[in-house]
Order: structure tokens, then sequence, then C-alpha cells
């Protein structure tokens, strides 16, 4: 099932939930704001159709974040969640559905349904990774030994590894690294395939970040390849 979510903003610091009514899959649980696409339908329509029929609200523009594979019993959803930077109109849940503004650094602790959790990750990074350190996020080579970090969920520090290949950024995901980056550059159908394999967000290297992002990547990797610097260069 191909679905498509929104992320909403009404500031820098709050985005939008959406609570999933009684008698649906899920019931109880929040989400970004979104639904099915429609056979013949591409995931930017769908966004528009989706959010001025649940909301009452007319994207003017609207970015890739993150595209997410999730299997849930019975059913498996493919998630594209995009960026609405540009809306117009105030949210009503003209579904019965309740909405709420959540402070990003919330999200952890909101009730947040299993396929939307990888979309928290790619709230709290920055579009362009230009340091391998701060205080958001550190950067550890595949195979580092460095500790995870323990506080609260909403407090830690995200940790990304640097991958050479495609095996590593699968076994990093799936040892929990909360993002991927790429020691050196990939085709385009390379890198859309490794988007689709892992659901944290992945991090591009050598491409211009609209590009990055319409592959499925969320954003770019201009870091040094041996630390925190930046490369030059980069785009």
């Amino acid at each position: 099932m191909h679905v498509v979510a929104g992320v909403v903003r009404d500031g820098p610091d709050r985005v939008l939930l959406a609570q999933r009514p009684a008698g649906k899959h899920l019931a109880g649980g929040w989400e970004f704001p979104g639904g099915k696409l429609e056979p013949g339908e591409r995931p930017l329509e769908a966004l528009c159709r989706e959010l001025d029929e649940e909301l009452g609200l007319a994207v003017l523009a609207a970015q890739p974040l993150i595209r997410i594979r999730h299997d849930y019993p019975g059913r498996r959803v493919l998630l594209d969640v995009w960026t609405v930077s540009e809306h117009r109109g105030e949210p009503e849940g003209r579904d019965g559905q309740a909405l709420r503004w959540c402070p990003i650094e919330a999200l952890s602790e909101a009730g947040i349904l299993p396929a939307d959790r990888p979309v928290i990750a790619a709230l709290r990074l920055p579009e362009r990774l230009e340091v391998a350190e701060s205080a958001i996020y550190r950067l550890d080579e595949a195979g580092d030994s460095r500790p995870a970090e323990v506080p609260a969920a909403s407090a830690r520090r995200l940790r990304g590894v640097r991958c050479a290949n495609r095996e590593e950024a699968v076994a990093a995901a799936a040892a929990g690294a909360d993002f991927l980056t790429l020691r050196t550059a990939l085709a385009d159908d390379e890198l859309a395939a490794l988007c689709d394999a892992v659901n944290v967000p992945i991090y591009a290297r050598g491409l211009p970040l609209a590009r990055a992002r319409a592959l499925g990547a969320s954003g770019v990797d201009a870091t040094r390849s041996g630390g925190g610097r930046l490369a030059g260069g980069a785009a």
C-alpha cells in the first residue's frame, strides 16, 4: 500500500499530528496527516489532495523528506513523507480526527505510529551535514565501537554511520543507526535502491539536494569523508 504524508509546521519547532479515528486500522495512534495514493496518482498530487480533503489545507510548496517501508500484520506500507514548506488555510479535522501541534523534541513520546517514527530523526537533522559532530548528532565510521548514548530518546544525540557500500549501510540500519551517510557517491539507481532498502534517513554524497531527495535521500553529506570538515565543492 502506497501512502503519502505531510509534515506541516506552525513555526520552526512544532509540527501537526493527526490521530487515527475509532474504527480505523491502528485507531488512537498519532501520525503525520496524509493517505493512500489513488491509481495513477503521483505522491505530490496525492499529498495535495489528501491535505485538502482531510485538513482543508492548500499545499503551495512541498519537498520530499524521507521514504519509509514498514510491515504491519497483514499489510506492507510504503510511506512517502514530504515537508510542506508553504500552505494556505488553518487545519481542521474534516474526517473527525483529532489534531494537535507537537514540539519536535517531544515527538518521541507522542505515541507516533511505528511506520512514522523514522520521520522523527529526519526532522531533527539538518538537510546538509557539514560537520561530523554537533549538539544534535554524531557521525561514526562503520565498525566504530563507540557506545551509544543513553539519555532519554528526546535528549540524546542521533547516531549516524558513514558506510562504504550497501551491505554496510543495511547492517548499520539493522543495528540501530539513526541515519546513514556514504563515503562515496552512488549511481542514481543504486542510491534509490538503498533508500528503499532501509528505514532511516540517508545522506547522499556528490548530488544537489533536490536530486538527492528525488531519489529518496533525506539530505546531502558535505563533510570530509574521514572527518568533520567541509568537503570542498560539495553540492
